[in-house]
């Protein structure tokens, strides 16, 4: 098993992942129990098919999910770095085929892009938690967003995270135009207490819908992101007509050899 930070060029940023690649899968209560054990936001699964392309699972410490994208990236480091993969590489999963390439600097990561979904008002689980109420609301299919106008409201934004965790595995993204001078476009927070991930680093994701967000108000297909969390992480972010691509880089911090329970 390996230990990456993805979405940085340097140890103790970015997200971690942890990295396990399989000749076949593993039973699903196990892989959770090591993805509990890990207690890291994501512990990603992968195993080779015989044409080449490859079968990818995330687990938080108490689910399956759906779709990651640092993971995928921690992933494919591993797969270039580690087992020596030459060719761009293909992802099976839920949320459909996800591609990564090297590129000058890091990698390239190829996602779907997820159009952000308009609502007339956040569930009640989340009323009272804004100061202020934000500018705009909306929603994709695992997630609610909420645009606080700035970034400086989404840095100081207090989250209540009891409140957020009776959405079960649902995620509150919190997001903002960054100031003029400022280097990136849009800052965001991602909190998903009821799927273990109290405040998630760097998440590749919730981009899916960001950048169509973003893109469609400042007018620009190409954009710079910084997820503002403690670790923070950097993502450049292009917006085509069916995908959304997200430059970034991943470091290894670990190798490790772990110990399962005999089979019965």
């Amino acid at each position: 098993m390996y230990q990456v930070d993805a979405f940085s060029d340097r140890l103790f940023a970015g997200n971690p992942a942890a990295v396990m690649v399989l000749a076949e899968w593993l039973p699903v209560p196990l892989m959770l129990a090591i993805a509990a054990e890990n207690n890291l936001a994501e512990t990603a699964f992968v195993k080779p098919r015989p044409d080449g392309t490859w079968d990818l699972r995330w687990f938080t410490p108490t689910c399956e999910v759906e779709f990651c994208g640092h993971a995928t990236l921690a992933t494919a480091h591993i797969l270039f770095t580690e087992l020596r993969v030459e060719a761009d590489l293909l992802f099976h999963t839920r949320v459909g085929a996800l591609r990564v390439s090297k590129a000058l600097r890091g990698y390239r990561l190829d996602i779907p892009r997820m159009p952000p979904e308009a609502i007339d008002r956040l569930p009640p689980e989340l009323a009272g938690i804004f100061p202020v109420p934000p500018v705009a609301i909306f929603r994709n299919f695992e997630n609610f967003f909420a645009d606080l106008g700035s970034a400086e409201a989404v840095r100081n934004f207090v989250p209540d995270l009891a409140a957020i965790a009776k959405l079960g595995p649902v995620g509150l993204v919190v997001t903002g135009q960054e100031a003029d001078a400022a280097p990136a476009d849009f800052v965001s927070r991602y909190f998903a207490p009821g799927a273990g991930i109290p405040e998630d680093p760097v998440t590749g994701s919730i981009h899916a819908t960001l950048v169509p967000y973003w893109a469609g108000k400042l007018g620009r297909d190409r954009l710079l992101a910084y997820q503002a969390s403690p670790r923070g992480g950097w993502l450049d972010c292009e917006l085509t007509d069916e995908r959304v691509y997200l430059g970034g880089n991943a470091v290894t911090f670990m190798e490790a050899t772990i110990r399962l329970p005999d089979a019965d």
